[in-house]
């Protein structure tokens, strides 16, 4: 949604957008291990899917990678595109649009607390923790349907995964 917003200096207008913001979440799963879920460490409180913000000038699967790295400390295979999830609600905090993957640990045994965490561990998926934030008990039940196979994830770009872009920055002039 475009608005137009007047600088109080030159009194010229510019556009403005007001657009969800792109975040990114993985459903780190091993059949013997189940889910991992962090505790958030900042509000809004509750247990959570690993994830978080996509970077300008980053890929969706390359945030997803390193935000598990930085709240887990794990590195991840991605192993599927599960949705994605932009209800205008999903996140108290502002309006959110998550890309939601599934992937698999590389190191399972390196699970940690880290970035926005206060906790991080593997649950069954049939003992997970609550309250669950955000709208993670629906992307949830949508990975289980996955598991039970009445629903299928998508195929992921691997090369994505491979060829990490560093962010340019944007330099913006109001003239």
């Amino acid at each position: 949604m475009e608005k137009i917003v007047i600088c109080p200096h030159c009194g010229r207008g510019f556009p403005q957008y007001a657009n969800p913001t792109p975040t990114t979440d993985v459903i780190i799963y091993t059949p013997v291990r189940g889910v991992v879920m962090i505790e958030r460490k900042n509000p809004p409180p509750g247990f959570a899917l690993p994830g978080g913000f996509i970077e300008e000038g980053e890929q969706a699967e390359e945030a997803a990678v390193r935000e598990m790295r930085e709240e887990t400390g794990l590195d991840v295979e991605l192993t599927g595109l599960l949705g994605v999830y932009s209800r205008p609600d999903r996140d108290p905090r502002q309006h959110t649009l998550s890309v939601v993957f599934t992937g698999t640990p590389c190191n399972p045994d390196q699970l940690r607390a880290g970035d926005d965490a206060k906790s991080a561990a593997f649950y069954p998926l049939d003992a997970l923790p609550a309250p669950l934030a955000f709208d993670h008990a629906r992307i949830l039940r949508d990975f289980k349907a996955v598991l039970a196979g009445k629903r299928q994830a998508a195929a992921v770009d691997q090369t994505a995964v491979l060829h990490r872009h560093q962010p340019q920055p944007h330099v913006v002039d109001y003239g």
